[in-house]
């Protein structure tokens, strides 16, 4: 086995990150490892609008070398293995790595194989298939929705799973609205959501807004609707109603698909996981039920909210807190987490309904008007201002 680490984190996305530069920030901080197998770290809440045709994927990407905060050891290897028992980590390249404090920052796993058909079809020229859930293939989106005919079919799906950003599945679908409006040729199509689970989004006042927004563009919503197969060699896609266990294959131009997800493997098959497979912590203080030196935020945790960056902005702070309370013998001074999170609901070109709220579904506001309403400045709040706020301060422990 190698050495020990105090501090070991496993993942360096956006949680990983955000943890590894809070601790590393502070007068007390302890020696900090990451483990993270790429090369590349990825801005993922740009991809909406990357596949909507306003950036270029590019701009989401920053070296990972550029990224992982000063001071912190990078291991750039993948996890495959976790001992809580024994406190240690297995890797990949079948290296193990002991540590005093484990945080948990894996990510969510995309199963693309799950649905019949996708895998191989996911933004190859010719099929209709996309996906904004892949930097190798939200920029086809584009090119798709430019080559949806007059009169044509869009379909954008959700399945049962959890995904990451729950608003995106349908944010894309409003920008392809606008997108053919402004080509002329949005008369005649069918626009549809194709949703497998029961509501429009999970918060009441803000999904009123959207129902709104659906009326107004002429949008058809399927709820309680699975993607079960698609046909790309005959642009079709094969749907079960969940209630009536009927099912329907529609015809497309374009098929708009977030595939199904879930925790990864090497977590679900550990000890650290609860009955669904996500690491099982405390919702208030993000410690491990049952083990007190491991700690979890973000998409691998089982915590009770959406599975945003925003979340894990607020999550950070919480986590290092009890962390070195935990490491320190003290009492925590920060507080617990209230399930905040907040999705950035593009409803179309310069507009957008800022959703933020907490485990009770209840708004958990920032600003001081009525965020249920569509907005110019919180669209370019989302599309220029939080690009910057996250590369010089939610990845370098600033906020």
């Amino acid at each position: 086995m190698n050495d020990t680490h105090q501090v070991l984190i496993v993942g360096g996305g956006t949680a990983g990150l955000t943890v590894a530069s809070q601790l590393l920030r502070r007068d007390d901080a302890p020696e900090v490892t990451v483990i993270e197998p790429a090369d590349t770290h990825y801005y993922q809440p740009l991809w909406t609008l990357v596949g909507a045709g306003v950036f270029p994927k590019e701009e989401s990407a920053r070296p990972m070398a550029e990224v992982m905060p000063k001071g912190a050891t990078w291991i750039q290897d993948a996890a495959t293995a976790v001992d809580p028992d024994a406190q240690t980590v297995t890797t990949r390249d079948g290296e193990t790595y002991g540590y005093d404090y484990l945080v948990m920052a894996a990510g969510i796993q995309i199963d693309w194989d799950d649905i019949p058909g996708l895998a191989h079809a996911v933004g190859q020229p010719d099929t209709g298939v996309v996906s904004n859930y892949s930097y190798d293939t939200c920029e086809t989106t584009w090119d798709a929705i430019q080559s949806i005919p007059k009169g044509g079919t869009a379909l954008f799906t959700e399945p049962t799973t959890g995904v990451k950003c729950g608003g995106a599945p349908q944010k894309i679908m409003y920008l392809t609205d606008d997108a053919l409006r402004r080509r002329g040729v949005r008369e005649g199509s069918r626009i549809a959501f194709m949703k497998a689970k029961g509501a429009l989004f999970s918060s009441k006042p803000y999904e009123e807004t959207l129902y709104d927004v659906v009326e107004r563009k002429g949008l058809e919503i399927n709820l309680m609707t699975e993607l079960t197969e698609i046909r790309p060699g005959d642009k079709e896609a094969v749907f079960r109603n969940l209630e009536t266990e009927e099912e329907s294959t529609i015809g497309y131009d374009m098929l708009h698909v977030v595939p199904p997800m879930s925790a990864p493997d090497f977590i679900a098959e550990s000890p650290i996981s609860d009955e669904e497979g996500w690491v099982d912590v405390d919702p208030g203080t993000l410690q491990h039920t049952r083990y007190e030196n491991v700690f979890a935020l973000g998409d691998n945790s089982n915590l009770p909210t959406s599975k945003t960056g925003a979340a894990v902005r607020k999550q950070a702070p919480v986590l290092v807190d009890h962390l070195m309370a935990t490491i320190s013998d003290t009492t925590s001074v920060n507080g617990t987490y209230n399930g905040y999170t907040s999705c950035p609901l593009v409803t179309g070109y310069g507009k957008l309904v800022l959703a933020e709220f907490d485990y009770d579904k209840e708004p958990d506001e920032s600003f001081p008007f009525d965020q249920t309403q569509e907005r110019y400045s919180m669209y370019a709040l989302k599309a220029y201002g939080l690009p910057r706020m996250y590369w010089n301060g939610m990845l370098k422990g600033r906020m």
